[in-house]
């Protein structure tokens, strides 16, 4: 047990050390902008379907549960800017982190990590190219990136799902189901999303890169290293979530006027 927890903090330090060599790579030289627009669109594609098919299913979802709460007080026609609060606020950018790691978090991880044991890497280095600057920052900056353009399509779903479930479901007008998203989803619920989509993509970012970067080992390295991302992208997803939390219900709230 004292082992692993001594190999936990390695890693956590290790990883942090290597973030800040990317940030301070990315102000001295940094890469090139048609390298990390390659990355954003290479990035966002492979998750689109996906985060779509799942922001329909989380807006209907959220539909439902609503509809048993607040059926019973007669207040159904607030149920689109209830469900739609909470999914901006909570759901969307946990769903979107959690989606994210998964597929292009081990994605990433086995590219960087077969690169790494091929020697690829050190190939890079050989020709008086800086490896962080040319492979690194660019996947890093990218998943942030689409991180948001991802968000913005799965709320988007998730409100269209809402609507279609409301309407089936409760027989609510898409019109009243609409009207009273912009009385509930205030600035302060947006920013927190936002918030919180730009924590949970800099760790899955930093988790991902660091993790296939520091490969080693041959193809079994290359799945420990997937296995690994995996798992240390969940928990610190969900650790980062609950210190956003508080964070936003506590620092943010007290400056916006407790504004919700």
């Amino acid at each position: 047990m004292l082992k692993l927890v001594i190999d936990l903090i390695n890693d956590i330090g290790s990883c942090v050390i290597f973030v800040k060599d990317v940030v301070v790579t990315q102000f001295r030289t940094p890469c090139s902008f048609e390298s990390i627009c390659e990355q954003i669109w290479k990035v966002t594609l492979q998750s689109m379907s996906t985060t779509a098919l799942a922001g329909f299913f989380v807006g209907a979802i959220m539909t439902v549960q609503f509809t048993m709460q607040i059926k019973a007080f007669g207040a159904l026609g607030y149920l689109g800017g209830l469900s739609t609060s909470a999914t901006v606020r909570e759901v969307g950018p946990l769903l979107i982190a959690f989606l994210l790691s998964g597929k292009v978090g081990a994605f990433t991880s086995a590219e960087l990590g077969t690169m790494q044991v091929t020697e690829q890497i050190d190939a890079i280095r050989c020709l008086g190219a800086n490896p962080l600057q040319e492979i690194i920052l660019p996947r890093y900056l990218g998943i942030i990136v689409s991180s948001f353009f991802l968000l913005a399509v799965g709320l988007c779903m998730s409100i269209f799902g809402g609507m279609l479930l409301g309407l089936l479901f409760t027989g609510i007008n898409p019109e009243e189901y609409v009207r009273h998203i912009p009385t509930i989803v205030s600035e302060f619920s947006i920013l927190s999303g936002l918030f919180k989509c730009f924590v949970f993509a800099l760790v899955l970012a930093s988790v991902c890169t660091y993790k296939g970067y520091s490969t080693r080992g041959g193809a079994k390295g290359v799945g420990r290293a997937v296995v690994s991302t995996a798992v240390m992208t969940m928990v610190g997803i969900v650790v980062v979530d609950w210190i956003t939390t508080l964070f936003s219900d506590t620092i943010l709230n007290m400056f916006l006027g407790g504004a919700l």
